[in-house]
């Protein structure tokens, strides 16, 4: 089992900040405002709790369809207090250890559930640290969360899992081998640990 907790509260640190002036500014993710990328975290939230349930309301088995693409027209104009309640239940949902038993179903995608934890916990330090380079704040992860979130996208770029990869990751960027471990698994999924937002 792991801790959710510590990058969902650190997810809920960075929404704070965030101004509406900064909600078009471009992410690490390309095509994918501030906005969009909200959006998308305001669905994640909500499947991955399902997924750690295993039930989705109507959704026997924490079932759900795959999502639509990031819309930053689609975000809810409450995601200001929705979304950290939802960063809260998620946490809380994979702190149950029946959460990481067995096999659940997100976004369309079926697997054993003590991977789709990973899965979860990779969503919200990437995603976390996305916003807060989009929005010019600082990034912490806990020691724990890093070494979970490497070895995963290690494991993702490894050439036997590019089929896999598509569509969740871009193109490896390399990274100095004696770069922070954080780094390391940003270049490992597809993001430049450089990366800044443009000034204009």
């Amino acid at each position: 089992m792991l801790d959710l907790d510590p990058a969902a509260r650190e997810v809920t640190r960075l929404l704070a900040e965030i101004s509406d002036e900064q909600l078009t500014r471009p992410t690490p993710c390309t095509d994918t405002p501030v906005a969009a990328l909200l959006d998308h975290l305001m669905g994640l939230t909500l499947a991955f709790t399902w997924g750690a349930r295993k039930t989705g309301g109507n959704q026997p088995q924490g079932v759900s369809g795959p999502p639509p693409p990031p819309s930053a027209e689609r975000l809810e104009p409450d995601w200001r207090t929705v979304l950290p309640r939802r960063l809260t239940e998620l946490a809380a949902a994979w702190r149950r250890p029946a959460a990481w038993q067995g096999m659940t179903t997100v976004g369309g995608v079926t697997m054993p559930a003590e991977t789709m934890g990973v899965v979860a916990l990779d969503e919200l330090v990437l995603h976390g640290w996305d916003l807060a380079r989009a929005t010019g704040q600082s990034f912490t992860c806990d020691a724990a969360s890093t070494a979970a979130v490497l070895a995963f996208t290690t494991e993702a770029a490894r050439p036997e899992q590019a089929a896999g990869r598509e569509g969740l990751f871009g193109p490896v960027v390399q990274v100095p081998p004696d770069a922070p471990a954080l780094d390391r698994a940003l270049g490992l999924a597809g993001r430049d640990p450089d990366w800044t937002a443009p000034t204009t």
